[in-house]
């Protein structure tokens, strides 16, 4: 159960970036047709994969101190850095139709939308105690 509570922000992040991914595709598809629609579609989908895993990596996480948890965090990060360079490489290297800005455009924000995954609150704790004064 704590995997699933460890996951909830990455999640809720993750389909923010599909939601920008199909909403960018589609204004690709609208400028520059199906070509511009696939473009943007791999570059929100690069991010996508490298946020699951990261994700992903973090929740396998078994941290008892500190040191550990940053350990797993840096391991999590290079990991989502080199699916990025791979998914990049791959994409440049094999789709001859590619659109670069809807591409990249599409990259940038979905980066950006992960970046705020910061702001995604935990699910709230009912164990906790309130607030003196609340009921």
């Amino acid at each position: 159960m704590e995997s699933k509570q460890q996951l909830r922000p990455i999640r809720i992040v993750l389909s923010w970036q599909v939601a920008v991914t199909a909403v960018l595709s589609l204004g690709a598809a609208l400028l520059w047709g199906r070509d511009g629609a696939i473009s943007a579609a791999l570059g929100g989908a690069i991010n996508f994969v490298a946020g699951g895993i990261y994700g992903w990596r973090i929740a396998q996480g078994e941290a008892r101190t500190a040191g550990e948890a940053l350990a797993t965090l840096f391991r999590a990060w290079g990991i989502k850095v080199l699916v990025i360079v791979c998914g990049l490489w791959l994409v440049l290297e094999l789709y001859q139709g590619i659109v670069a800005a809807a591409f990249f455009t599409a990259f940038v924000v979905t980066v950006a939308v992960f970046a705020a995954a910061i702001a995604v609150a935990d699910a709230p704790d009912n164990k906790s105690p309130r607030p003196a004064g609340e009921s």
